[in-house]
């Protein structure tokens, strides 16, 4: 099921890791003179390699007709805790000018003048502050003053509260329950950690929350033939693929102790291993996708993936329409007939092929039924790792979405495809906000901010 063959990654610490990057790079790019020659190659370097050989999906599986016993077994297996919960917020959000995305208050930090500006600097061409009123009305002044990551914590709380009392069940206890895996950047960890206590870590178990600091790594420089990593480069995050290379490496996740914000329980590899076996589903969440806002558990999903997990797939991956106005870039589906399976690939791998011709894009929401198997599959193997030259230094950026060429992986879509929905660059700004204002109109949900808050005062 590989992609192509390739030295493997060694992820059995970080500094096996780190001599990894080196020997990739001094065995598939040595014959390159200067680093400026693999920037000028880089599309080339990075091509998926049966390019040529693709055809549409083959094997797209729908979600229907709501089921009711395969909604109920979801909604049984999330109250027993039974799936674990990952949000994925360490990106760096380059594209959006407005910092890492966990910590973005719109309702807080946000004017209008300032949303045109930098549409217009997106765009090239002046959107005036009533371009963006028209499509917003009321709702930046609206605003509950929450960043997007207290609102993801809420949103499930919230979710899981409503779950409960469906099930006639206590919603703390069903809280207490869950499991959850946060992934921070380096420069959020103390202020989401305090954030975390700040909220009494949003009515879960401190115990059951885990927390992962994703690394970023200096760039590799070239010199007399020989690549190394250079400590006057800038620091980049691996991309999100390295995150999940990451979390197999020993003492890599932590808990907090719920004293003091400082300590912190690192978590042996095996006791790791040993945590994800207890789980039926692993759910990724990417802290971009604004669908989320308005629904942190979809069971219907739920259900569809559980039964995909019985037939043996140990990925499940949602597939959505492009955007036909602005397309944008992402994994693109298609089949490829030399490996005789759907693959999952991501943009950059694409070669010439233009944001308007993926018709399948990843909608970066990805379920890992049994999600030990996935995790000792990368550990195993690690991932494939494109490059990138950034600022004239050597980067990687392998993707989380080439797990699909490691398992079993199943792709769905649902009866109607709704174009993709995230909060990428400043154009999506505006829907941002109508979804932060569709959230903050729930039913209950600004009753249950104030009440979680005044928990915690």
């Amino acid at each position: 099921m590989h992609q192509a063959s390739m030295p493997v990654v060694d992820l059995r610490s970080r500094d096996h890791y780190l001599a990894s990057c080196i020997a990739l790079a001094q065995e598939n790019l040595s014959h390159f003179g200067s680093l400026a020659e693999i920037a000028a190659q880089e599309r080339r370097i990075n091509c998926y390699p049966r390019l040529g050989q693709l055809e549409a999906p083959h094997q797209i599986h729908l979600l229907g007709e709501e089921d009711p016993r395969a909604v109920r077994r979801a909604k049984e297996a999330v109250a027993r805790g039974k799936v674990l919960f990952e949000h994925a917020a360490a990106g760096e959000g380059t594209r959006l000018f407005l910092g890492p995305k966990y910590r973005l208050n719109i309702g807080r930090d946000l004017k209008l003048e300032t949303i045109a500006h930098l549409m217009s600097m997106e765009a090239g061409e002046v959107i005036p502050p009533e371009t963006v009123a028209a499509q917003i009305g009321e709702a930046l002044q609206d605003l509950l003053p929450l960043s997007l990551g207290t609102r993801h914590m809420l949103q499930l709380a919230f979710d899981l509260e409503r779950l409960a009392r469906e099930l006639g069940e206590p919603p703390p206890e069903v809280l207490a329950r869950q499991h959850l895996l946060i992934i921070v950047s380096e420069e959020m960890a103390a202020g989401i950690k305090k954030e975390f206590y700040q909220w009494r870590f949003y009515g879960f178990h401190p115990q059951r929350v885990y927390f992962m600091v994703q690394e970023s790594f200096h760039g590799l420089n070239l010199k007399d033939g020989r690549f190394f990593f250079d400590a006057a480069t800038p620091r980049r995050l691996h991309n999100h693929g390295q995150m999940v290379m990451q979390q197999t490496i020993d003492r890599q996740l932590f808990s907090l102790p719920g004293t003091h914000a400082w300590e912190r329980v690192y978590h042996s590899q095996e006791a790791v291993g040993d945590w994800l076996q207890g789980f039926v589903n692993k759910i990724s969440y990417n802290i971009e996708d604004l669908d989320y806002l308005t629904g942190a558990l979809d069971f219907p999903c739920l259900g569809l993936v559980l039964e995909l997990g019985e037939q043996g797939f140990n990925m499940v991956m949602e597939v959505v329409a492009n955007n036909p106005v602005k397309p944008q870039k992402g994994g693109m589906l298609a089949w490829d007939r030399e490996l005789q399976q759907d693959v999952m690939i991501e943009s950059f791998q694409l070669g010439d092929i233009s944001n308007r011709d993926i018709a399948f894009l990843n909608r970066n929401f990805n379920h890992y039924p049994q999600p030990f198997k996935s995790w000792r599959r990368v550990w195993d193997e690690g991932l494939p790792m494109p490059v990138t030259v950034k600022e004239g230094f050597l980067y990687y950026q392998p993707v989380q979405g080439d797990i699909n060429f490691l398992v079993p992986t199943a792709f769905f879509r649902r009866r109607e495809m709704p174009p993709i929905r995230n909060l990428k660059t400043p154009a999506a700004l505006p829907l941002a906000i109508n979804c932060m204002a569709a959230q903050d109109r729930q039913p209950g949900f600004r009753e249950f901010v104030q009440r979680s808050w005044e928990r915690c005062t």
